[in-house]
């Protein structure tokens, strides 16, 4: 009788073998470019640096990220429920959204540096990349409500109101938090990109800018890490949420394993 490998065998071993890939390249392939830097010079990078250096940068594009998320994803809700409640408004919205999702954020960057002051453009960039991402997810879940469900609420003279009261609102749910994942990140990333225009005193795309000006290596793939782990540690917090607000969407999902 073969015992059961724990699951937290897979994801260390993968990490392992990345590592291990990194240093033997970093030493072999691009070692004569200096560009990457071996693992353990990252990590003594890191910890040379420490929560003095990177605690200002993490609380900087941290509560961009987390303005830009909110508004973002509070725009995003409110299309979905104005397509629900007005059906022939659904074409424009959508393409609202689809337009706000192909416009370059690298480009709209400058005139956002423009027309706003202080770390507002930071914000900004941060809401738009979660909207269609969260539109779509959300708009997938409110129309993944039970038909039976929908004809019983419209048999007691209920209307789309309360319909998406009872119904939509909850059917929706794991759709949605799944949007919500996918833009924690995504949130993390604007705000990134936004701080490569300047305009603020502290931030990890500022901090990235200036460690590539002083052709600190080591400090660049740090800050590159953190940025990750940050981006990581909202995925994981909405994760967290998801399991205790949808437990029933994990049932159905290990049941149908």
């Amino acid at each position: 009788m073969t015992g059961r490998v724990p699951r937290w065998v897979s994801p260390v071993a993968g990490l392992a073998g990345v590592l291990a890939l990194w240093e033997l390249l970093a030493l072999t392939v691009f070692a004569s470019g200096q560009a990457v830097p071996t693992p353990h010079g990252v990590a003594a990078s890191l910890l040379d640096d420490g929560w003095g250096f990177y605690g200002p940068h993490l609380r900087g594009t941290g509560s961009e990220a987390l303005r830009g998320f909110l508004w973002g994803n509070a725009i995003a809700f409110g299309m979905a429920l104005l397509v629900v409640l007005v059906p022939p408004l659904e074409r424009v919205v959508t393409q609202l959204a689809v337009a706000s999702y192909c416009l370059p954020i690298i480009a709209v960057g400058p005139i956002l540096t423009v027309v706003f002051d202080g770390d507002t453009p930071m914000v900004a960039l941060s809401a738009l990349s979660v909207v269609f991402t969260t539109l779509i997810g959300v708009l997938a879940g409110l129309r993944a409500a039970d038909r039976a469900s929908l004809d019983l609420v419209a048999a007691y003279g209920g209307g789309r109101w309360a319909m998406l009261r009872r119904v939509r609102l909850t059917a929706a749910l794991p759709s949605a938090f799944t949007a919500l994942k996918i833009a924690a990140p995504a949130a993390v990333l604007g705000a990134i990109i936004g701080e490569f225009m300047g305009r603020v005193p502290e931030g990890l795309g500022l901090a990235m800018i200036v460690a590539q000006q002083q052709l600190a290596v080591e400090r660049t793939w740090g800050v590159a890490l953190v940025s990750g782990a940050l981006a990581g540690a909202g995925y994981a917090v909405i994760a967290l949420v998801a399991r205790f607000a949808t437990p029933w969407a994990r049932t159905a999902g290990e049941a149908g394993r």
